[in-house]
C-alpha cells in the first residue's frame, strides 16, 4: 500500500497556489442540506479576497441556496500529472453579494479574472438567467500537500 506524507502549506504557498488557479468547488448549506457547485474565481492575493460571478436560472436550487446567505466553503485542488502529489486549499466564511454599481476599477479587473465555462448549457433563455457578483474574504483558510510514495507498495 502506498504511503502518503501530508504537509500543511504555508501562507505563501497557499497564496501562490490560489493565484495559479481559477476554478474550485463552492459548497453551501441551508437547513442541514448541502449544495456544491463548480465555480471559477478571480483572486486578489494582496488582500486574500476571491471574486465570483455566479449564474442561476429562475427555478434553480443554486438561487435558493444563495438567497439564504449561507456560510460557505471553497475548495481548490490539484493533482500532479504523475499522480504522486496532491494539493488542496479550503477557505471558509461568508459570501458578500456585490452591486455592480459599487465596484471600483480594481474590483472590476478581478471579476474579469473569473473565467466563464468553455461551454454553457441552460434549460432556459439567457434573458431568464441571473448573474450575480460576489466577494469572498475567508474567515479561515488552510492548505495541504500530500506526497504519495508508491515505492512502499
Amino acid at each position: 500500500m502506498p504511503l502518503a506524507e501530508e504537509t500543511d502549506m504555508s501562507a505563501a504557498e497557499i497564496d501562490s497556489f490560489l493565484r495559479r488557479h481559477e476554478t474550485g468547488v463552492l459548497a453551501l448549506a441551508a437547513a442541514d442540506e448541502p449544495y456544491a457547485i463548480p465555480i471559477s474565481y478571480g483572486y486578489d492575493g494582496d488582500d486574500g479576497t476571491f471574486y465570483m460571478r455566479i449564474v442561476s436560472t429562475p427555478d434553480s436550487e443554486k438561487r435558493d441556496f444563495l438567497a439564504s446567505s449561507p456560510a460557505i466553503r471553497l475548495v481548490v485542488y490539484e493533482e500532479a500529472d504523475d499522480g504522486e502529489t496532491y494539493w488542496s486549499v479550503v477557505a471558509t466564511g461568508d459570501l458578500e453579494q456585490i452591486d455592480p454599481s459599487d465596484l471600483d476599477v480594481e474590483e472590476i479587473e478581478q471579476y474579469g479574472e473569473t473565467r466563464r465555462p468553455l461551454f454553457e448549457i441552460w434549460g432556459t433563455s439567457k434573458a431568464d438567467l441571473r448573474i450575480q457578483l460576489y466577494r469572498f474574504k475567508p474567515d479561515e483558510i488552510s492548505g495541504r500537500r500530500t506526497d504519495v510514495d508508491r515505492t512502499a507498495e
